[in-house]
């Protein structure tokens, strides 16, 4: 696994390369201290990961998230954040980010959430899955993409875990099958809803309610 740092405190960059360096399977192959040297660098180095601080002077997270989605970057950019605000979680998600994941997550938890997003997996901070659900609970219902009614009970059963920021491997404990056919029923409750993402099928659930039953 190939990840690229941006943050503007050298201090938080060193020890983040330092504890990430610990997985023999992981390489920090370059760091930013800005959104504008991210933007050189990144297409240059091509990493799996991209590690993206929200707020930082100059270009912020954001600015810097949106131009490299818009430059093609073949890696997918996780944001890592001391802001826990619900409007940034939303704003980053729909600018194409990957993941949001706070400053003060355990190490333990930044791996596992790495190894998912290298997986094709879109991570939240467990702690900010409640402000998601609220905030989309007031989104209007005209923006809805597919409607429930057709998926089998199995497929909304996995489709509330999702909601609930679970992973693959956590819903086939939970329901007591594999892992490869809970990424078959994601597959085709996906297809069913029109969305292209475990977020978007998320938003979409909560929005109905399912997350309650």
């Amino acid at each position: 696994m190939r990840v690229f740092l941006v943050d503007d405190h050298s201090l938080f960059r060193g020890g983040l390369e330092s504890l990430l360096e610990k997985r023999a399977d992981l390489e920090v192959v370059g760091m930013a201290s800005s959104g504008a040297e991210a933007l050189e660098r990144v297409p240059e180095l091509r990493p799996d990961i991209v590690l993206l601080d929200l707020k930082m002077p100059g270009m912020d997270g954001l600015e810097t998230l949106r131009r490299l989605v818009d430059a093609g970057i073949e890696g997918r950019v996780v944001m890592l954040t001391v802001s826990d605000d619900e409007e940034d979680l939303v704003a980053a998600l729909r600018s194409g980010a990957s993941g949001y994941l706070l400053k003060d997550a355990e190490p333990a938890e930044l791996n596992r959430s790495l190894d998912r997003v290298l997986a094709g997996e879109t991570v939240i901070a467990p702690s900010l899955t409640g402000s998601l659900a609220q905030v989309v609970r007031g989104e209007d219902r005209e923006e809805d993409v597919g409607p429930l009614d057709e998926l089998t009970p199995r497929e909304r059963e996995i489709l509330r875990h999702i909601a609930l920021g679970e992973s693959n491997k956590a819903i086939a404990r939970a329901l007591d099958i594999s892992p490869d056919t809970v990424k078959l029923h994601v597959k085709n409750l996906l297809r069913k809803l029109g969305v292209g993402s475990r977020v978007s099928a998320a938003i979409l659930a909560t929005r109905h309610g399912l997350v309650e039953e």
